[in-house]
């Protein structure tokens, strides 16, 4: 949580372990390498007063200080995390709602739960099927360990879903690494739709989850 808060030189020890899934410590005497397989959750606000773009709460920061907030968060660091999703201010009525319904949220995600077992399903065969799916002696299994070699293989696209990739990457100016991590996505998005191909339409809600070029700093 407040993920702009820590120190810049602990965000920045993130990247090697998102990246590489394990993490070298360095010291006088030599140095270890140890596995670091970990999912990452990060939560802040838009901006240092928490009000940006809130309808009922007008945002009192300077555009100064939203940008400084923002470049805390480094490009590189940003590149490496999936999914970037805007969690609007919560009404009323939905606390209400969560609070006197019986089971809550439990009984709307049962359903996603499905999907998302079915869909790891797919791709634990997906790299069962691939002999050369491994990392290092681990098979892998999901979609987000994929290289660069094993996503030519198993997410081809078609022209429609090609051109939608080449604006998307002319127009945010994204990076590689982003570029590869949106076909990682759009793969497991197509999994979720139990579509053997990956489409237009996957594509275009995998860059929905991207932050645009204005948070790159």
């Amino acid at each position: 949580d407040e993920f702009p808060e820590f120190q810049r030189p602990v965000l920045e020890a993130l990247r090697q372990p998102l990246e590489e899934r394990n993490i070298t410590i360095a010291r006088a005497q030599g140095s270890e390498t140890f596995p670091a397989d970990f999912m990452l959750v990060a939560a802040q606000n838009p901006c240092p007063c928490g009000n940006m773009n809130n309808p009922r709460k007008e945002c009192v920061c300077a555009p100064g200080a939203i940008s400084k907030y923002r470049r805390k968060i480094s490009g590189p660091l940003l590149d490496r995390i999936d999914l970037y999703i805007e969690v609007p201010a919560v009404e009323y009525a939905k606390l209400e709602e969560c609070r006197t319904e019986t089971g809550g949220f439990q009984s709307e995600s049962s359903p996603m739960r499905d999907r998302v077992e079915k869909a790891r399903e797919i791709q634990r065969k997906r790299f069962e099927e691939d002999a050369s799916a491994k990392r290092g002696s681990a098979r892998l299994a999901a979609n987000s360990e994929m290289t660069s070699r094993l996503i030519k293989k198993h997410c081809p696209l078609d022209d429609e879903s090609k051109k939608l990739l080449k604006h998307a990457y002319d127009e945010y100016t994204l990076s590689p690494r982003s570029y590869f991590r949106i076909i990682k996505v759009a793969r497991t998005i197509a999994d979720l739709s139990a579509s053997e191909h990956i489409g237009a339409t996957h594509i275009s809600e995998a860059l929905q989850f991207r932050p645009k070029n204005d948070a790159y700093v």
